[in-house]
């Protein structure tokens, strides 16, 4: 009998210290949770006196110019460089048409026949102004055919 209830009373005693830890295990889960607790309701009474500063309700006109706004700096910067790369293009335009133009002065006088002076190119165009044809102009100047067309196309009157 003696032996029964040293059983019993060991028994009881591991049993005490098992739902002690127990108790301590959730005592401190209780108190992570309501740590946690603690701060979420200081965050909401944070929020909703932010909220209370800002008006609840925005008119249309309002609502209207903050998406304008947001657009707008959304937009803006594709509009920089749009305009950027426009710039980009006028300058390189302007350089291969100063480039086309020096081509067409080197071509002009490289491929100029021998017997063409400046004189008749101001001839044939004269000629031709008047009314007179290519076959004619090459027949007065003692020219060939090609040769006045050559500066009329020069000329960029043909």
């Amino acid at each position: 009998m003696a032996a029964v209830i040293l059983y019993l009373l060991y028994y009881v005693y591991t049993k005490d210290s098992d739902y002690s830890r127990n108790i301590r295990s959730v005592a401190s889960v209780v108190e992570d949770l309501n740590r946690e607790l603690f701060y979420l309701k200081r965050q909401l009474k944070e929020t909703e006196s932010s909220i209370t500063k800002v008006p609840s309700h925005m008119s249309d006109d309002e609502i209207y110019q903050e998406i304008e706004r947001s657009v707008y700096d959304m937009v803006q910067p594709l509009s920089m460089a749009l305009k950027q790369i426009q710039n980009n293009i006028d300058s390189i335009e302007v350089e291969i048409e100063s480039r086309i133009a020096q081509l067409e002065s080197g071509v002009k006088q490289i491929s100029m026949p021998a017997s063409i002076h400046g004189n008749d190119d101001e001839k044939i165009i004269s000629l031709y102004k008047q009314g007179i044809s290519i076959d004619a102009i090459s027949k007065e100047l003692h020219i060939s055919k090609p040769e006045v067309e050559f500066v009329l196309k020069i000329n960029k009157i043909k």
